[in-house]
């Protein structure tokens, strides 16, 4: 864990440790629903997409998505993936807080996809209605769910760890 600068030059932070980096990051993903989840195409370009997200205490996003849809095609092809969340109502004079989190994601079949779903549905208590609600023919009947396992994490709270300070963490697994 370390604490840097947004120039990446070393910053000190007062009292930090694991748990107070922790109780920052559960704080963001608490109070933030929707991810903008980054994927690398077969021609090794950029491409973002959002989605809403849920996730476990040991740190493992889920989200639903179609297979077919560009992003899940490039994670098919490359499981690399970045995510950026962060509450789009910040005012830019406020004290920032976000997350930038890097890793792999892999689509999830059988017990895995059917706790993934599980754990959407208790975070998003609308979820099984709106599945319901689902018309034959939807495309939405084809979403399947995919977990993104995070290897390293930038937290951004400013009212936490100071202006312009991001923590660095290495997700041990």
């Amino acid at each position: 864990m370390r604490a840097i600068h947004v120039d990446g030059t070393p910053s000190e932070v007062d009292g930090l440790t694991a748990e107070r980096v922790r109780c920052s990051i559960f704080r963001v993903l608490d109070g933030t629903m929707l991810g903008a989840w980054a994927t690398v195409t077969s021609d090794g370009e950029a491409h973002v997409n959002t989605a809403y997200y849920s996730y476990s205490e040991d740190l493992v996003l889920h989200f639903m998505s179609h297979p077919h849809s560009l992003h899940c095609l490039n994670v098919s092809a490359n499981s690399s993936m970045a995510v950026a969340i962060f509450a789009s109502e910040q005012k830019w004079t406020d004290p920032g807080r976000g997350l930038q989190l890097f890793g792999r994601c892999d689509q999830l079949r059988g017990e895995d996809a059917a706790a993934a779903q599980r754990a959407y549905g208790q975070r998003f208590r609308t979820y099984a209605d709106w599945k319901s609600s689902l018309k034959p023919g939807d495309a939405a009947l084809d979403y399947r769910f995919y977990r993104f396992v995070p290897h390293t994490v930038k937290v951004l709270d400013e009212a936490e760890f100071g202006d312009g300070v991001w923590i660095e963490v290495q997700v041990a697994r």
